[in-house]
């Protein structure tokens, strides 16, 4: 048994992913900002706190995580200003790194995208820019912690039913489930192969998908 946070807990792949590490034994805490999703969240098994990650500084994030055994980062700004999306995507992300450091949680996962390098492409006057170049930011401020760090590069997300096999580093964007992606979470957090390892993957051509835990050791 694992106790596990996440950030963004009321996120479609949060919702999916907790009742996964609950049905195997795992506690998970799931970190909502908005107290009304408080009922839906706990009907996935997972205890709903209450806090605004936005907000909280490094040491009120480092309570929070104290005493957890690995932190899952699947929280977002959801669009709207580039202002808030450097402050949720980019900054507080940062935030709760440094604030596992300091509780002395190593194990962390981000959730990310499929696009994040470097040179994502993305134009400073288009609109996805603010979430590339903040995703970028915080990628790379995780590859330069002590943390025990994945970082998972989904393709574009779909509402399609789970297949439970995926395509690493798959052509373009390569489109993916979201529960195949909490899937792939789940099967990340506990799988000590995966530290250090940026995972980038969609569900690819049937034929030449595996079975997410083969394709996670290739």
């Amino acid at each position: 048994m694992s106790r596990i946070i996440v950030f963004g807990g009321h996120g479609r792949i949060a919702l999916l992913l907790a009742p996964l590490l609950v049905a195997r034994g795992d506690e998970v805490t799931s970190v909502i900002r908005n107290p009304d999703h408080v009922e839906e969240v706990e009907q996935t098994g997972a205890r709903a706190l209450v806090a605004d990650v936005e907000t909280l500084d490094t040491a009120a994030l480092s309570d929070i995580i104290r005493g957890h055994d690995a932190v899952v980062w699947s929280a977002g700004a959801g669009g709207g200003s580039a202002e808030r999306t450097y402050a949720v995507d980019r900054d507080a992300a940062i935030r709760t790194m440094d604030a596992a450091g300091e509780a002395d949680v190593a194990r962390y996962v981000m959730v990310s995208w499929i696009g994040s390098k470097a040179d994502h492409g993305v134009p400073e006057d288009d609109g996805f820019f603010a979430y590339a170049d903040a995703k970028w930011a915080a990628d790379e401020h995780l590859r330069g912690t002590a943390l025990e760090g994945t970082i998972l590069g989904p393709g574009t997300l779909t509402f399609d039913a789970p297949t439970g096999r995926i395509v690493l580093d798959p052509e373009g964007h390569g489109e993916v489930s979201r529960a195949d992606v909490a899937a792939v979470i789940a099967e990340v957090v506990g799988n000590p192969s995966t530290i250090g390892r940026t995972i980038r993957f969609g569900n690819g051509q049937a034929d030449a998908a595996l079975p997410i835990a083969d394709a996670l050791h290739a």
